[in-house]
């Protein structure tokens, strides 16, 4: 989702991803220091209506994101119908607009952590299933064999490390600014 890249500066994005969290948001992003930003699109009041009966929008604390987003077209969700603390994004036009922002506090609770990290996981697992016969570790390991054989240049098309740098991710805090 272009809007969690552009705007929300996140690094990582997954859309509709399943997992056994039993959460499949449309759109998770994370940004510097694993913060995750969740947006949920809806595109009638109907399909809004219906996800507040989700059993971790009854339970907020079950939830994913630090913060948390709707997207929909412009008028169809009221103000004053979000959730506590939840922004609301309303496109119009091929615009989107940040129509409410969410305070900055951490919505993430250990159970939505471990969430996350169940649905990071199983997308990694599906990216190494997808370049088998090697795995990540195996394709990583490769990488390095052949930048040591090349003298410290790597094939064409493969960048080292440090090129890799992602300026939506910050590492650790040594790097923030």
């Amino acid at each position: 989702m272009e809007w969690l890249r552009r705007h929300y500066r996140c690094g990582i994005i997954l859309s509709e991803q399943y997992c056994a969290t039993g959460e499949v948001p449309d759109a998770i992003g994370w940004k510097g220091q694993c913060r995750s930003v969740v947006v949920e699109c809806k595109v009638s009041r109907a399909d809004f209506l219906a996800d507040g009966k989700k059993e971790f929008r009854l339970r907020p604390e079950l939830g994913l994101g630090c913060e948390r987003f709707y997207m929909a077209p412009a008028g169809i969700i009221k103000h004053e119908e979000l959730p506590k603390e939840w922004g609301l994004l309303e496109y119009s036009r091929r615009e989107v607009v940040l129509s409410v922002k969410p305070p900055r506090k951490d919505l993430r609770t250990p159970a939505g952590m471990m969430k996350e990290m169940n649905l990071l996981l199983a997308s990694l697992r599906r990216v190494e299933v997808r370049i088998e016969p090697q795995s990540i570790t195996d394709f990583l390991k490769w990488k390095n064999r052949m930048l040591e054989y090349n003298g410290g240049s790597l094939p064409e098309g493969l960048l080292s490390d440090a090129s890799e740098t992602n300026p939506h991710l910050v590492l650790n805090r040594d790097e923030v600014s």
